[in-house]
């Protein structure tokens, strides 16, 4: 089902090391979207066959409009999830969220150690006001997903972060991959090598028939094919869905392909969303599969995998070349 990431705004409470936004507490309000431009782009989100919306940032919980946004979104029979540091999600504020209609948020715990968490986020209290506004909304009836950026700092942690989304009430536990663009770019010596970020796919892939909850690799695409090679079925679509069935917008209503590339297709405020999603060349251009390059372009797994297109992007400047961490060769695994 397509599904879209509305960025609402570039404010945060947080200053996170490797915010794919460069968001932060000095953010000004500049450009967003106002709530009757945010309403406007739903119903386009809705007239272009997408029926999953995320709110995101920055930290979405710093618009006054935001219960405003996920109501309308409702009405519109769209499935309304949140992107948020959880922070500032008090009872009340959890109590409100699902009054509108939210259902279901993702908050972030990168490590359970209180200290390493704290700094990777900015702020020496993160760790116990996530927890605490991630509890809030499960007791309110909303369902959390937890998710981890995964660096070399926390490799080691993954499996008990995965075993304490399960025991914590979580629904979900997503293990998110470091890609290095935004403040992610001083921070890449952090990143995985091609080993560490293999062994960390297939323990993700594992560990996802073990719990009780579902378990999954983001912005690691190949963990599609390695769960086939492994027999073993992994559901949803294609590994990279930048521009098929997914997409994002900025605070200012610029179009991307995918929140961590930061490839502008069009912008809202000029072009209904509708069609921009239906006619754009970018678009065009990620949905035909011959025209990738490298091994992405010749590989037997391109609908299945198709490589990232952000860690493409980032690697090479061109969007459309070859992922540099595939984990085939010619179509075989190394």
């Amino acid at each position: 089902m397509n599904h879209i990431s509305w960025n609402t705004t570039k404010r945060c409470n947080l200053y996170c090391k490797h915010c794919y936004r460069e968001s932060g507490p000095d953010e000004l309000v500049n450009n967003e979207l106002s709530t009757e431009e945010g309403k406007k782009l739903l119903r386009e989100m809705y007239k272009a066959g997408f029926r999953i919306i995320v709110f995101s940032g920055g930290e979405p919980l710093l618009r006054d409009d935001i219960f405003e946004l996920v109501k309308y979104a409702k009405t519109l029979n769209m499935i309304t999830l949140m992107g948020s540091n959880g922070t500032l999600i008090t009872k009340s504020y959890a109590e409100k969220l699902k009054n509108s209609g939210l259902n279901s948020i993702a908050i972030s715990i990168d490590s359970l150690d209180e200290k390493k968490h704290n700094e990777f986020r900015g702020a020496d209290t993160a760790f116990k006001r996530a927890l605490q506004g991630a509890k809030n909304c499960i007791d309110a009836g909303i369902k959390v997903q937890l998710n981890c950026t995964v660096t070399k700092d926390n490799l080691k942690e993954i499996d008990s972060i995965m075993n304490f989304a399960s025991d914590f009430g979580a629904v979900s536990s997503h293990m998110l991959f470091l890609v290095e663009v935004g403040r992610g770019k001083n921070i890449g010596y952090t990143s995985l090598n091609k080993e560490e970020y293999k062994n960390a796919i297939n323990t993700i892939i594992d560990k996802n028939l073990d719990l009780d909850i579902r378990v999954k690799p983001t912005c690691a695409p190949q963990y599609k094919v390695e769960a086939l090679l492994k027999g073993i079925d992994s559901p949803g679509g294609r590994g990279c869905i930048a521009g098929t069935s997914y997409c994002s917008i900025l605070p200012n209503g610029d179009v991307h392909i995918c929140p961590y590339a930061p490839i502008k297709v069009a912008n809202v405020k000029e072009e209904a969303f509708d069609s921009i999603w239906e006619n754009n060349e970018i678009f065009k251009k990620l949905r035909d599969f011959k025209s990738y390059k490298g091994n992405c372009g010749s590989c037997r797994y391109i609908n299945i995998c198709g490589g990232c297109r952000a860690r493409a992007f980032n690697y090479s400047g061109d969007w459309l070349d070859e992922d540099p961490f595939c984990l085939l060769k010619e179509g075989r695994a190394i």
